[in-house]
């Protein structure tokens, strides 16, 4: 009886004196029930394979905080030729997108292909990294004051993203990635979906470039070591097909 008269109503989960509301003990072990069930529910088999992101951030945000006083200049002389454009931020700035909403829909759409898309990006951005460590590289194709409609946006990005760590260009390897695993897992449910992903892509690429975030050498790069990762990893999937 005392315990009716301490707690009151709210024992049971209803507004209290002042106005609180006071979960019962069984709802809250209806709720530690749920969310352990809803976990336990998740394709933690396949979510493993995305566990590298976190770790990759923080060694690429270490290394960027890291500043180089001398590194591989990777700017060609035919980066002297091609025009600054900064409307070219808008497919650049994409690329977080393309990368995000194919793998979520790839990773509903067809398990397999999507730990292939991420031992892909995995694989590329770890050599990336080493390759970071052994040869610091950076390119100084940057104008000093971005111009154009997204000039200022531009600026913004150059503010948080230096140009050392340039060679190969992520860009260019993520946007490959994302469109290789749409080819793999999409190509005969979405065609009209693959051919745009790989519009996007190709556009990004090319942004690469435009708005002097990397140079020639850098795309190139990206290219060969995408070439190289598809390989291994897409050889098994090819054979099969």
């Amino acid at each position: 009886m005392s315990y009716f008269n301490r707690r009151g109503p709210s024992a049971f989960g209803r507004p209290a004196a002042d106005g609180s509301a006071v979960l019962s003990p069984w709802a809250a072990r209806r709720t530690s029930f749920r969310l352990t069930e809803f976990a336990q529910s998740l394709p933690w088999e396949d979510l493993r394979y995305t566990f590298w992101i976190p770790a990759y951030l923080i060694c690429f945000a270490l290394l960027e905080a890291i500043p180089l006083r001398r590194y591989w200049a990777t700017q060609l002389p035919l980066d002297q030729y091609i025009p600054y454009c900064s409307w070219f931020f808008v497919p650049y700035s994409m690329w977080y997108f393309l990368l995000i909403l194919t793998g979520i829909r790839v990773f509903y759409t067809d398990r397999a292909a999507f730990r292939r898309y991420m031992a892909f990006m995995s694989v590329t951005a770890w050599i990336s990294v080493v390759f970071w460590v052994v040869c610091p590289n950076g390119q100084d194709l940057r104008p000093a004051s971005p111009d154009g409609l997204f000039g200022q946006a531009i600026a913004t990005l150059y503010s948080v993203d230096t140009s050392t760590n340039v060679f190969p260009s992520l860009h260019v390897v993520g946007s490959i990635g994302a469109a290789l695993s749409a080819w793999d897992a999409l190509w005969k449910r979405d065609r009209v979906y693959c051919l745009c992903v790989c519009a996007l892509a190709f556009l990004i690429c090319l942004s690469t470039v435009m708005i002097k975030q990397h140079s020639v050498l850098d795309v190139i790069g990206g290219a060969a070591l995408s070439w190289a990762a598809a390989r291994r990893i897409y050889r098994e999937r090819s054979a099969l097909r």
